[in-house]
């Protein structure tokens, strides 16, 4: 029987994308680069566990879910998480950002200034900008304060990042001129905390970071669930936040959110490498369709 391997998820290392795997093995990825897995018929999606232990009762967990976990090992994770207000008295300096995923599709939010930009990689952000730096608290303020004043959210489901981004204007400046908008805006808003230092604009675009820039086909689609017995190849032509865009034998690109990846053991595909591999794929949503499901990756 073929080793199984465990996906831990897809990680932005110095500005790359690297598959993790339990046990601490990693997969840098470049494109043109191969993807190929499947999923052992009779295999269960089991609970990944939550801060670094495993799930006691090894959960199984619905296919679809892309945290992975079950309520209990949810439950620990945002217990020490900044994003569910848990950490009020983190001692680290944040950073607030503007982040920009395609048109009319733009967000505010806080990383830890060590972080760097990794938190926007992570993301899917096709151009971000930093407002300002300061303690977490302030930070908080200054992002609410933009979400009442400005209307601007401080999430965007995947679903909708991905399904733009074969529609993302070619121009960088074009790209950028919506945070431009936003961060004028944003500093004339009256009531920031006294204790956030203002950043002034200055856009980073991830277009050739996530291999958004090559001339390779949009995507057609996106996997909605792993199933037993299903499996992927594919050749990586881009890759944004968790999302892995995957050209197949059709010469079709695909994405596929590695998040769906977690708590499966994935063994090597068997058959006919020119065969197409079996999971259910939702192709997106032209303007005046209604969402159609296919059964072929």
């Amino acid at each position: 029987m073929a080793q199984a391997w465990r996906c831990a998820a897809l990680r932005w290392s110095a500005g790359n994308p690297e598959l993790t795997w339990d046990g601490g093995r990693r997969s840098p990825l470049s494109w043109g680069k191969g993807v190929a897995f499947a999923v052992a018929p009779g295999e269960v999606r089991r609970c990944v566990g939550a801060r670094g232990h495993p799930c006691p009762r090894r959960t199984p967990v619905p296919a679809r879910s892309t945290g992975g976990r079950c309520e209990e090992c949810a439950r620990l994770d945002r217990a020490h998480s900044v994003a569910a207000d848990t950490l009020a008295d983190d001692p680290r300096p944040y950073h607030v950002y503007l982040a920009w995923f395609g048109p009319g599709m733009a967000k505010v939010g806080i990383t830890a200034v060590e972080r760097g930009s990794a938190r926007l990689l992570e993301q899917g952000a096709v151009c971000f900008t930093w407002l300002g730096a300061g303690p977490l608290m302030a930070a908080r303020r200054t992002e609410e304060l933009l979400r009442a004043a400005l209307r601007v959210p401080d999430r965007i489901p995947y679903a909708e990042k991905r399904a733009v981004r074969s529609r993302l204007p070619v121009d960088g400046a074009e790209r950028a001129a919506e945070l431009a908008d936003l961060h004028a805006r944003a500093a004339a808003l009256a009531g920031w905390p006294e204790s956030l230092a203002p950043a002034p604009f200055h856009p980073v675009d991830h277009v050739r970071a996530f291999g958004l820039d090559q001339d390779t086909p949009a995507a057609v689609g996106d996997v909605t669930e792993l199933t037993a017995g299903g499996g992927v190849r594919g050749e990586l032509v881009a890759a944004a936040g968790p999302d892995l865009h995957l050209r197949t034998a059709r010469d079709t690109v695909v994405v596929l959110d590695t998040r769906l990846m977690t708590g499966w053991d994935l063994v090597p595909p068997a058959g006919d490498e020119d065969a197409p591999a079996a999971f259910p794929v939702r192709r997106f949503e032209a303007p005046g369709d209604a969402a159609r499901q296919d059964g072929l990756f």
